[in-house]
């Protein structure tokens, strides 16, 4: 079986929120807790939570769970930032992983068994990628082989892990999520999804 991190990334502001959305209810829970839990019920390990902005807040929801906790100081350059510092989160606390599943916080529909089938496709099938897609987009979450892990560790920007994904798509394997499409960025997509 191979051996599969996960970077959870959440150093985000929620500038266009207006107030942290790792910390809206869905359920009963944060969205954070949510997703971090989700993450913790797949056979993967070690699972990185990388904070940043608005950390004060966040850090409560996830006090007790067996999370690596990265703090990312350099949040406002962007969502690559914390893909790197999620990388050295992975390698301070496991070094032989084979593969890493990236993921973010603000989709509310991510499931255990959605990430399980990338899982499988990606031991069975082998891809060097394997990632979402949902109507005509291609994102997270997403599942990066270890000889891809240099190409994550030179991101800059604000683009997340999606230029790489881009690189390799010819030989990436397309899993489909329609209910990805759905994130939580503004109050009017957190009330659409609250009468949804």
């Amino acid at each position: 079986m191979k051996k599969i991190g996960i970077i959870l990334l959440a150093a985000g502001e929620s500038k266009r929120m207006g107030s942290p959305k790792q910390l809206l209810d869905i359920d009963g829970k944060s969205l954070l807790r949510r997703t971090a839990e989700v993450a913790l019920a797949t056979d993967c390990y070690p699972v990185v939570l990388v904070i940043g902005a608005n950390k004060a807040q966040i850090a409560p929801e996830i006090i007790n769970l067996p999370l690596t906790v990265i703090d990312n100081p350099m949040w406002p350059e962007g969502m690559s930032s914390s893909v790197k510092m999620g990388m050295a989160g992975l390698y301070m606390t496991y070094k032989d992983v084979d593969a890493v599943l990236i993921l973010v916080c603000d989709q509310p529909y991510l499931s255990v068994s959605l990430l399980e089938r990338m899982i499988k496709i990606y031991e069975e099938k082998q891809p060097p990628i394997v990632a979402c897609k949902y109507g005509d987009q291609i994102g997270v979450p997403a599942l990066f082989d270890r000889k891809i892990f240099d190409e994550l560790l030179t991101l800059t920007g604000d683009k997340g892990a999606k230029p790489v994904v881009m690189n390799h798509l010819d030989e990436a394997y397309l899993v489909t999520f329609e209910a990805g499409s759905v994130d939580l960025d503004t109050p009017e997509d957190y009330k659409a999804f609250q009468n949804g």
